[in-house]
C-alpha cells in the first residue's frame, strides 16, 4: 500500500515545470454572485470591524473572493475540511503554547475551527478573537461558537492589514493558513505584531513549495488535462504558496519588527474524511479548480471525468486509515519586542 501511495505522489510531483506553473493560481477570482453587503453586522452576535477595505482597493480581489458563491463552498464543506487540515492547526497549536486565560488573535479564522480550538485551551479566563474578511465563513464560525456556547470565542468581520487593533492587547496570534494573502504582508504583520503585549508570540502556518503538496495541484491537474491550459500566476503574486520560501518570509517579519524568529518545514499528511470517490466530488469544488472550469465553460460530463480522474489519484494515496494525503507546511514562530 505504500508503494501505491508513492506511486501517487511522484504522479503529481513529475509533472513538468510548465504544468506546474498553470497550477500555481491564486485563490482569487472576481464572481458574479457576490455576498450579501458586508456592511450588515454578523448575524448571531459577531461584530463588525472598523476597518473593511471594501471600494479602497485594499486586498479587494480576496474581499470579493471569499465572500462570493466561491467562499460559500467552504462553508459548505467546512466539516470536511476541518479534518482534512487538523493535523496543521495541531501544529500550529502545539507550538503556540496557548496557556488559562490569554487573550489570542486569530487571523484568518474561516469558519472557525482554529478560534474555538485555542478557546477551549484558554478557558473561559481568555478570550479569542478570530479575524477574517468572509462575512460567509464567519456567521458559520459564530453558529459553532453559540452552539458550544463558548462565549470566550469572539469573530469580527475586518481586515487585519489595517485594522486598529490598539497595542498590546493580546498575548498571541495564530493563524492556520490565513496570513498568505495580504497585497502588503509587511504592513499587514507590523499591524498585527502592534497588537502583542511585549513578548507576545506569533505561530502561524503557510504552504511549502508546491511540488511537495499534491491536495493543491491534483484537482488542477485533472482540470487542465481536460479542458486545457490556463495562465500561468504572475511572479510574486498573492496566493496559498506566497509563503513557501522561508528566507523571504523570515526577513520580511523581521522588518516588521519582530524578533526571535524560527520557521521549519514540516511533512505531514492530510487527512481528508471519506472515500476516493467523496473527497473527489467535493475537492473538485473548491478553490481555482472550480474557477477554470467556469471559465472554461465546463460541463456537467467534464465535472464527472474530473472527479475521475481525481478519485483515481486519491485512490493511490490510500491506506489502512483512509486517505492521506502528503503535505509539506511551513511553521513560523516569532516574538514581538522581548520583554526587559
Amino acid at each position: 500500500m505504500a508503494g501505491q501511495r508513492a506511486l501517487g505522489v511522484d504522479r503529481f510531483a513529475k509533472t513538468t515545470l510548465d504544468e506546474q506553473d498553470m497550477i500555481r493560481q491564486p485563490l482569487i477570482a472576481q464572481e458574479d454572485d457576490l455576498a450579501d453587503d458586508l456592511a450588515g453586522d454578523l448575524a448571531g452576535g459577531s461584530h463588525r470591524g472598523d476597518s473593511m477595505t471594501a471600494g479602497t482597493g485594499i486586498n479587494q480581489d480576496q474581499v470579493e473572493y471569499w465572500n462570493s458563491a466561491a467562499g460559500r463552498k467552504w462553508v459548505e464543506h467546512q466539516a470536511a475540511m476541518d479534518l482534512l487540515l487538523a493535523p496543521v492547526l495541531a501544529q500550529v497549536l502545539g507550538r503556540a503554547a496557548l496557556q488559562r486565560g490569554e487573550r489570542v488573535l486569530d487571523i484568518g479564522c474561516g469558519t472557525g475551527a482554529s478560534t474555538l480550538a485555542a478557546a477551549r485551551l484558554v478557558g473561559p479566563q481568555g478570550v479569542v478573537e478570530g479575524f477574517d474578511i468572509a462575512a460567509p465563513l464567519l456567521a458559520r464560525a459564530q453558529e459553532r461558537a453559540a452552539a458550544e456556547g463558548m462565549v470566550q470565542a469572539r469573530f469580527v468581520l475586518a481586515d487585519a492589514q489595517v485594522h486598529g487593533f490598539g497595542a498590546g492587547g493580546y498575548d498571541a496570534m495564530i493563524s492556520r493558513f490565513g496570513v498568505m494573502f495580504f497585497d502588503d504582508a509587511r504592513a499587514a504583520f507590523a499591524n498585527m505584531a502592534r497588537a502583542l503585549r511585549p513578548g507576545g508570540r506569533m505561530v502561524f502556518a503557510a504552504w511549502a513549495a508546491l511540488p511537495k503538496n499534491p491536495f493543491f495541484g491534483m484537482a488542477l491537474m485533472a482540470v487542465v488535462a481536460r479542458l486545457g491550459p490556463v495562465a500561468p500566476m504572475p511572479p510574486g503574486a498573492v496566493g496559498p504558496m506566497a509563503f513557501q520560501d522561508i528566507g523571504m518570509v523570515s526577513d520580511m517579519l523581521g522588518r516588521a519588527g519582530l524578533r526571535q524568529i524560527e520557521a521549519r518545514e514540516v511533512a505531514l499528511d492530510l487527512t481528508p474524511p471519506g472515500s476516493p470517490v467523496q473527497i473527489a466530488g467535493w475537492l473538485a469544488r473548491l478553490g481555482p479548480a472550480a474557477r477554470v472550469m467556469a471559465e472554461k465553460g465546463g460541463t456537467a460530463a467534464d465535472m464527472a471525468a474530473i472527479e475521475g480522474a481525481l478519485a483515481e489519484m486519491l485512490e493511490a494515496m490510500g491506506g489502512p486509515d483512509g486517505v492521506r494525503i502528503p503535505a509539506a507546511v511551513n511553521i513560523f514562530e516569532a516574538v514581538w519586542r522581548a520583554e526587559g
